[in-house]
């Protein structure tokens, strides 16, 4: 606010908790763009029609990678990423369409901090 040539500026913003929203929406559409559709194609073309040359990746070695601790980490990465990208777009999408409510926020966030933690427990316990 200007008045009179001089800058008035607030000593104590207020806080506020959605960069940690935009960085997970921004890593989980880095993801869903870069990672996923490779891996959709590798599983669901290549693998399946025996396109991929080799045995490089068979069905022993996929196993053995996701039940190690980089595999784990990975299969984390490629659920609960695309779910906060998704909620985040969600929560954003019935704010535009003026659907939104208060309350909407907590529902997309907390549906994908449950679903973040069910997968959590699910990969884990592989």
């Amino acid at each position: 606010m200007f008045t009179e040539g001089r800058c008035f500026v607030k000593s104590s913003p207020k806080r506020s908790n959605e960069p940690i929203f935009w960085g997970l929406f921004g890593a989980g559409g880095m993801w869903t763009a870069i990672v996923a559709p490779v891996m959709l194609l590798l599983v669901t073309l290549l693998l399946p029609l025996g396109l991929y040359p080799g045995a490089a990746l068979d069905y022993t070695r996929i196993a053995a990678f996701a039940q190690s601790w980089p595999g784990k980490i990975f299969l984390l990465l490629m659920v609960i990423l695309p779910l906060w990208s998704g909620f985040h777009r969600l929560h954003h999408l019935l704010h535009d369409l003026k659907i939104a409510s208060p309350s909407d926020k907590f529902i997309c966030y907390g549906l994908a901090a449950i679903l973040s933690l069910a997968a959590l427990v699910a990969i884990v316990w592989i």
